[in-house]
Parts: structure tokens; C-alpha cells; sequence
């Protein structure tokens, strides 16, 4: 139950789009214990697991970047490993990790002098089991990562293992048995600067647009390409208002059109994100334009009419039934 409009909003960001703290607390320590238990991974008798590379494990993903909206799935790490006399190649945008010269651990995972990056993930897997609390493994739909289960927590984790490349690059398994190229830190000081640039308004936005685009979308956006146009439009911006209403607005308004248009990797290594086909887009700019001429309705209602009720029933148009009601 709510008041005035943005009373709303802080309600229904903080009952059902944000991450409850207590669980975000438990979550990051949960990581920090995780962390712990990797990087002994390489000292179990008989494992011949990989050495880890430990200064260089990333933190990455929604839940690293704090734009994750509840419940709490997953958690994503990227697992360092040292080359260990090793080194890459590159061909066309497929890196080849050479191994004649590195130790065992890395020459059993491989293929013809070739280490197989399907083999580095199932050995990962195989070796999870020897993790405290361990409940269970399994290999990630996208092949890039091993997910685990812990008896105490309600989330995964995903474990990517990866190697640091003398160019800034990480290294990671490519769902063919290669490696591809990547770089979450670059994702994380884009959001990291873009908020900073914005007073701290560009978190709690892309959240609140994402409970949209996940329950009221007609065709649901990808998380991380839609992530990557939110930031797009607020960079369009001179600055973001400090009401939630206004951006979101202006927000669907922008949608509406680019969603038409090419969405640039900002780790420039995907080329454009944007691969929606074009049924999808059209789909994605109708609802979008529906959204933004309520939200219209809304604020005039809030602002000429000075009616909140009605204006925050207009809200609950366009997010739906849990977000709060004219009290």
C-alpha cells in the first residue's frame, strides 16, 4: 500500500525487485568461503587438478555489478588457472591454448598439444565434489562453465575456468572445445563510472526495468543485452532525474526506437549484441511504446492532475499486480 507515487516505487523496489540484504550478505560470504575452497583444489592428493592463477579470479556477472533483481539463482566466478608453459594462439576469433611445453596437469586435458576446453570444464566438474558442503555438479547449458550446488544455499554457483593472457584478456571455454576472448572487468567499470556519472541513479533504474522486462515484457530481453541498453540510453542523457517515473518514461520512449538498432559489445569483442530478430524487435517496440504512453497517463495524472491514486494505478498497468496499491 502506498500514498504518492514514488512511496510506490520505493515499496515495490524493495519488496520485489531488490535482493533482499540478509541474502545478499549471505551470498557474498558464501563466495568469499567458495573462493576459499577453489584454491585448494590444486594441493589435493591424486586431483592433478590445474593450478590456479589466484590474483587474477574475477567476480563477474548481475549479481557482481549489483544489477541482479530477486530471487537469487546464481552467482558467476571466473576460475583462474596458470598457463603453466603454456601458450595461445589466435585464429579468427578462435584462441587455440598450446600445451607441448606445459606441465601434466594441463597435458592430460589435452588434445594433440591442444588443450580442450570441454576437458578443463568436466575435470572442474569431477573435481567440485571434493568441496565442503558439496550437494552436487553439473556443466552449464552454455558449456562454459561448471554449476554448483551447495546443501545450505537456494542459489548456484557458475564457475568459469579461464586463463589471464598477456594482452589483458582472459581466456575462456568457447562450447567447442577452444577458448574465446573476454573481459567482465570492462563491464563492470562501465556500469561501475556510468552510475557514478549519474549520482547513483543507474543501478536501481536498470533493476526496476528489469522486473519489467522479465514480467511484462512480451518477448524478454537477454539480462546482459539489456543491460547494456539501459546504459545506452542513460548515457544519452544530460543526467537522469532524480524521479524514478521520469526515467522510466523517457526510458520506454527510447526503447521503442533503438530497439531497432545495433547494440555494441562495450568489451569491443562481440561485435553487435543485438542479434533480436526483427519479429522480436517489432514485438519489444509495440509493448514498449504501450508502456511509454501509460507512463505518460501516469505522470500526467501525478503531476497535472495531482491524482496519485490514479496514477499509481497506471504504474500497476504497466508492472503488474505486485506493484503496490493507492493505500
Amino acid at each position: 500500500m502506498a500514498t504518492t507515487v514514488n512511496s510506490a516505487f520505493d515499496e515495490f523496489n524493495k519488496d520485489s525487485v531488490n535482493l533482499c540484504s540478509d541474502r545478499t550478505s549471505k551470498a557474498n560470504s558464501s563466495r568469499d568461503w567458495l573462493w576459499g575452497q577453489l584454491n585448494k583444489l590444486d594441493s589435493k592428493e591424486d586431483l592433478n587438478f590445474p593450478f590456479k592463477y589466484e590474483d587474477k579470479h574475477i567476480k563477474f556477472g548481475s549479481f557482481a555489478r549489483k544489477t541482479k533483481i530477486r530471487e537469487l539463482d546464481d552467482i558467476d566466478l571466473m576460475f583462474c588457472l596458470t598457463a603453466n608453459g603454456a601458450t595461445y594462439t589466435l585464429s579468427g576469433s578462435t584462441y587455440y591454448i598450446n600445451t607441448p611445453n606445459a606441465g601434466n596437469r594441463l597435458k592430460n586435458l589435452s588434445d594433440n598439444d591442444i588443450l580442450n576446453s570441454r576437458k578443463v570444464v568436466n575435470k572442474l566438474k569431477s573435481a567440485l565434489s571434493e568441496i565442503e558442503h558439496y550437494k552436487s555438479a553439473e556443466l552449464h547449458s552454455r558449456g562454459e562453465a561448471a554449476t554448483l550446488s551447495l546443501q545450505t544455499y537456494e542459489w548456484v554457483f557458475d564457475i568459469v575456468p579461464c586463463f589471464y593472457t598477456d594482452t589483458g584478456l582472459y581466456l575462456i571455454p568457447d562450447c567447442n572445445g577452444n577458448w574465446k576472448a573476454t573481459d567482465p572487468r570492462i563491464d563492470q567499470n562501465l556500469v561501475t563510472e556510468t552510475n557514478q556519472n549519474h549520482k547513483g541513479r543507474l543501478l536501481q533504474l536498470i533493476r526496476t526495468l528489469k522486473y519489467w522486462n522479465r514480467h511484462n515484457s512480451c518477448c524478454t530481453i537477454g539480462s546482459y543485452l539489456f543491460e547494456q541498453i539501459v546504459i545506452n540510453f542513460t548515457k544519452s542523457k544530460t543526467e537522469l532525474s532524480e524521479w524514478v517515473d521520469f526515467n522510466i518514461r523517457d526510458f520506454f520512449n527510447y526503447l521503442s526506437t533503438y530497439i531497432y538498432y545495433s547494440v555494441s559489445d562495450p568489451k569491443g569483442i562481440q561485435g553487435d549484441l543485438n542479434n533480436l530478430t526483427y519479429d522480436q524487435k517489432k514485438s519489444i517496440s509495440d509493448k514498449a511504446k504501450w508502456a511509454y504512453n501509460k507512463a505518460v497517463e501516469a505522470i500526467t495524472a501525478e503531476t497535472n492532475e495531482e491524482d496519485q491514486e490514479k496514477a499509481i494505478n497506471k504504474w500497476r498497468e504497466i508492472f503488474g499486480n505486485k506493484f503496490p496499491k493507492y493505500e
